[in-house]
C-alpha cells in the first residue's frame, strides 16, 4: 500500500499501524501508552495524527494503515491536540517529580537517593555519589542555611531528617578523594518560600502517612551523626517521596517537549495511596499512575498469578490488585515486567 505522512510517499503493509510506518520512516509520533509486542489500548491520546481526507484526528498506535491515507502528524492542529491531551494526564498525576528537600537544596543535591544508598548499607555508593556532585570546591552544606530539612515532609510527622549531617559526614570521608580542582557557581541559593511554598501543602496529613510505609524501620533518630551506622539508621526514616523514575519518565520528557507546566491544581478521583509488596519488593504509588494499562496488558495472558487490573467504572476507575486478592500475593514472578513498561515511574522497587 502507499500513503503519506507530512506530504511523504511511504510504502506500507496490511496489519500496520500509522505509527509503525512513521516510525520506520523516521517521523517521531510521542507516545505513553504503547510497547513493541503489547496490544495497542489508545488510552493516553498522546500519538494523534490527522486523517486529511476524512478530517478526523485518530490514534496512530491503534489505527490500521489504508491505501491513498493522507495523514498530518506535525501540523499545528495535530500538536495542540497533544499537548491537550498531555495537560490532561498532567491534571490527574499528583505527584512530584523530585522530593521537596532536592527542590530547595542550592546544589540540587540527590538527597533521597543518598539517604537509600545508606540505608542498604551501600557505603561505597554513598561516597561516589557526593564525590560525584561536588561543583564546588567544598560542599555547600558547609555554609547552607538547611533548606532541606526546613522542606522535608518528615518533620510533619515528627521530626526532619538530618539531612545536612549525613552529607557533612559523608563529606569528611571523601575530602582526600575530591578532584584538586572544581568549578562551580556557590552562589546559586534559590529561595525557599518562592520555590517550594506554593507546593509544600499538596498532601494532607493521612497522605503524609502513607508515605511512612516506606520507611524499613522507625529507628531510632541521630541528629549527630559520628559514623556510617548512625547515618544509615537516621536514613532509614526518609519517607522516599521523590521519584524514582525522575530521570527516565516519558510523562515528564513529553511534557518538557510540549513545554506543559505541572498545574497546581489536580483532578482527585481517589486518596493518595503507597502499596508495598513485602514478598517481590513491588511499589505501587496511585498518584503516579496515568492509567494507561500497560502493566495489565503486559501480562493479561498469565493465568499463574494473580496480577494489576482496573477497578471501578467510568472516570473513578484505577489500577489495582483483583478486588479477590491481597497486594502481597500479585506478581510473583513477573514484577519486573510491569516495573519496565510503567511510563511514570507508578511501579518501581523497595528502597531501589
Amino acid at each position: 500500500m502507499q500513503i503519506k505522512i507530512n506530504n511523504i510517499e511511504l510504502e506500507a503493509r496490511e496489519g500496520e499501524t500509522i505509527l509503525e510506518v512513521a516510525g520506520r520512516a523516521g517521523i517521531y509520533i510521542p507516545t505513553m501508552c504503547n510497547r513493541d509486542g503489547i496490544e495497542p489500548y489508545s488510552s493516553c491520546m498522546v500519538c494523534m495524527v490527522k486523517d486529511k481526507q476524512k478530517d478526523i484526528f485518530i490514534p496512530s498506535c491503534s489505527a490500521m494503515v489504508q491505501d491513498g491515507m493522507d495523514i498530518d502528524a506535525s501540523g499545528s492542529e495535530v500538536l495542540l491536540l497533544r499537548k491537550k491531551a498531555v495537560e490532561l494526564l498532567l491534571s490527574e498525576h499528583r505527584a512530584e517529580c523530585e522530593a521537596p528537600c532536592r527542590v530547595v537544596c542550592p546544589a540540587v543535591y540527590n538527597i533521597p537517593e543518598m539517604n537509600r544508598l545508606l540505608a542498604s548499607g551501600k557505603i561505597k555508593e554513598a561516597i561516589e555519589l557526593s564525590l560525584s556532585e561536588l561543583t564546588t570546591s567544598e560542599l555547600l552544606c558547609t555554609t547552607c542555611k538547611g533548606y532541606c530539612e526546613n522542606a522535608c515532609r518528615r518533620k510533619k510527622i515528627d521530626t526532619p531528617i538530618s539531612i545536612r549531617n549525613i552529607h557533612l559526614f559523608v563529606y569528611k570521608n571523601i575530602v582526600s578523594d575530591r578532584p584538586d580542582s572544581v568549578t562551580g557557581n556557590p552562589d546559586k541559593e534559590m529561595d525557599f518560600k518562592k520555590k517550594f511554598a506554593s507546593r509544600i501543602g499538596r498532601l494532607d496529613d493521612i497522605e503524609l502517612k502513607e508515605w511512612l510505609k516506606e520507611c524499613i524501620v522507625h529507628s531510632e533518630r541521630s541528629r549527630e551523626i559520628p559514623d556510617f551506622q548512625s547515618a544509615g539508621s537516621e536514613a532509614q526514616n526518609c519517607m522516599h517521596c521523590d521519584c524514582r523514575a525522575a530521570e527516565d519518565c516519558s510523562l515528564r520528557a513529553i511534557s518538557q517537549n510540549f513545554s506543559v507546566k505541572d498545574p497546581i491544581g489536580k483532578i482527585v478521583n481517589a486518596p493518595i495511596v503507597k502499596k508495598i509488596n513485602k514478598k517481590n519488593g513491588l511499589i505501587f504509588e496511585n498518584a503516579k499512575c496515568i492509567k494507561c494499562g500497560l502493566c495489565v496488558r503486559v501480562c493479561e495472558d498469565s493465568s499463574d498469578e494473580p496480577a494489576l487490573c482496573f477497578i471501578n467504572r467510568g472516570f473513578v476507575s484505577i489500577i489495582s490488585e483483583p478486588l479477590t486478592e491481597e497486594f502481597d500475593n500479585i506478581l510473583a514472578t513477573q514484577a519486573d515486567k510491569c516495573i519496565d513498561v510503567c511510563p511514570t515511574g507508578a511501579l518501581s522497587r523497595f528502597n531501589s
